[in-house]
């Protein structure tokens, strides 16, 4: 047990430097003490800009600025990527138009919906766009613009305005960070979040799907409001965190394996 506050305080910024997400739980059970007693050294840790409090816990201030690698994601939270994909895939229905965002979770989607018959996909994805391909998609649209290796994407003007020549059904966007505390939906870059904006203006429905990771830090750019989009699809590591969120917040939520937290809304 560490004896005083000071020496309480400088472990949570050590342990968040290595988790970047603490809940209140774990550390009232790695600290000894009270909830009340976590609860004010995390009040004067953001006081003093060390950290930034959440919904049951606190984040490590460090905004991603820049996402990891692709190798990196490609290999990560395979299982959870996998359930949420298994989620939002259900939500595509025959003859859907469907905008597929450029990221790992949505690969896993694209993968469950490859060969599906009577659909039409478009997506700014070079790692989507192989995956439909080799899977004898029929109706694919490849968007084209500068190429960003960060996440084998295209993006810019040439993306954007050849987006908002469709109309789409629904759209799978991935997403950096999902920011609960001021209801936003988050990305690492201003050129990504600009072309994410451009395929949520011609989609009918957004399903975010984002693992439990991705509550647990914040990001550069906003690219929507939780609030504004259909539903965001998780999986069972974020109900601890989604347990303190707003009603009207938790609603839009689907945890995988599951069920919804409430029915979620259309948008």
């Amino acid at each position: 047990m560490l004896s005083t506050a000071q020496d309480r305080q400088a472990k949570i910024v050590e342990l968040l430097r290595e988790e970047q997400f603490l809940d209140i739980n774990t550390l009232t059970g790695l600290l000894h003490i009270s909830v009340a007693t976590a609860r004010r050294d995390l009040g004067e840790l953001e006081a003093a800009g060390l950290l930034r409090r959440t919904h049951g816990g606190a984040v490590s201030i460090n905004q991603v600025a820049q996402d990891s690698t692709h190798a990196v994601r490609a290999v990560s939270r395979q299982a959870e990527k996998a359930a949420i994909a298994t989620v939002a895939a259900g939500m595509i229905v025959d003859g859907d138009a469907v905008i597929l965002d450029a990221g790992t979770t949505a690969l896993e989607v694209a993968r469950l919906l490859a060969g599906r018959s009577g659909l039409t996909l478009i997506s700014n994805g070079v790692d989507i766009i192989a995956e439909l391909i080799r899977g004898n998609t029929q109706n694919v649209y490849s968007v084209g613009g500068e190429y960003a290796d960060s996440n084998r994407s295209f993006r810019g003007p040439l993306a954007e305005q050849f987006i908002r020549q469709f109309t789409v059904d629904k759209l799978i966007l991935n997403a950096t960070s999902i920011d609960l505390d001021r209801g936003l939906i988050c990305t690492a870059s201003p050129l990504n979040a600009s072309v994410q904006r451009a395929m949520i203006a011609v989609a009918n429905r957004v399903i975010v799907v984002a693992d439990s990771s991705k509550f647990k830090k914040s990001s550069l750019s906003v690219t929507t409001r939780i609030e504004d989009v259909g539903v965001v699809v998780t999986d069972v590591g974020a109900r601890s965190i989604l347990d303190g969120a707003p009603e009207k917040l938790r609603r839009k939520f689907v945890v995988a394996n599951e069920g919804s937290m409430s029915p979620p809304t259309d948008q």
